[in-house]
């Protein structure tokens, strides 16, 4: 108790006899105080990275890097959905993916039950781009996220987006790229998409519209196909081009901050054949127990 006395005895007697210093102090105080409330957790944005099949690896910390080099600066967290079971058997476990879509879900939901006017963003690399689609179907009627991002889908081009798109307030882009051809082509010919259908990803050709979905929810669907240019920003059009730093913090990162993008947009209609589902699920495994965010969990 006698050290805060004299401390604040000290502080009295300076006031006094330099009150101009009393005085810029205060003014230096209250800018700092503002801007700490505008921090507030429940008011800044909220971005959830979902990886692919491999899970949470450099290349997610690279876009991530980017995406804060190019100006975003809300909450950000990385579900590493995968677990202990990264790979094929990620790809494969139907079951444990509609349970992790679930988990996304449930964060989601907390994120908009906090303040439903906040940002909140949802971004995906290859098959995360299943498991963020499938949260977003299980979403309360009333939640909605603002933007949407697919970077090279494993989803089939014929899966129906538009439960997933009712829950999007803005946008959902999905870039693609026709020299994916060894993951999203021969890959997933071979193995399956996400979704468990034997043919060339939407991540490759693009997603068509179902013949019975919901068309005005697609207009919300913004397709990217690769263009050349972008092989100055480290994209040569392969599975992980769209995850390189420097298109994260030119390309991306405009749109994960709702800005207008920098790129021309224009819907892409390619046709699909008709192909099989013939996937079966493999045994579910939900003891994975994801770490803290922002590095690897759902931000609880």
């Amino acid at each position: 108790m006698n050290t805060d006395r004299t401390i604040v005895s000290r502080f009295a007697s300076v006031s006094i006899r330099a009150p101009s210093v009393a005085l810029l102090s205060l003014f230096l105080f209250i800018p700092s105080v503002a801007k700490a409330a505008a921090q507030d957790p429940k008011d800044a944005d909220y971005l959830l990275h979902l990886p692919g099949i491999g899970g949470y690896r450099w290349i997610d910390k690279q876009m991530v890097a980017g995406l804060k080099e190019g100006g975003y600066e809300g909450r950000l967290a990385v579900h590493d959905w995968p677990g202990d079971d990264p790979g094929l058997a990620a790809l494969l476990n139907r079951q444990k993916n509609d349970h992790e879509a679930q988990r996304v879900a449930e964060a989601l939901t907390k994120r908009y039950r906090e303040n439903p006017r906040r940002r909140i963003v949802v971004t995906a690399h290859s098959g995360g781009t299943g498991i963020a689609v499938w949260a977003l179907e299980k979403l309360p009627d009333d939640v909605k996220v603002d933007t949407v991002v697919l970077l090279a889908s494993a989803l089939s081009p014929d899966y129906d987006l538009a439960p997933a798109l009712r829950h999007v307030r803005g946008k959902m882009y999905s870039f693609n790229s026709l020299t994916d051809t060894l993951v999203l082509g021969v890959g997933t010919r071979t193995f399956g998409t996400i979704d468990g259908v034997k043919c060339d990803a939407a991540g490759r050709c693009g997603f068509c519209l179902p013949d019975d979905a919901d068309a005005k929810q697609y207009q919300k669907l913004v397709q990217v196909p690769y263009t050349a240019k972008w092989m100055e920003l480290g994209n040569i059009g392969d599975h992980i081009g769209p995850m390189t730093r420097p298109f994260a913090r030119e390309i991306l990162a405009p749109i994960v901050r709702g800005k207008e993008p920098k790129f021309a947009t224009a819907p892409t209609t390619r046709p699909v054949r008709t192909v099989t589902r013939a996937m079966p699920d493999a045994t579910a495994d939900d003891s994975v127990t994801p770490g803290p965010a922002p590095s690897r969990g759902v931000a609880r």
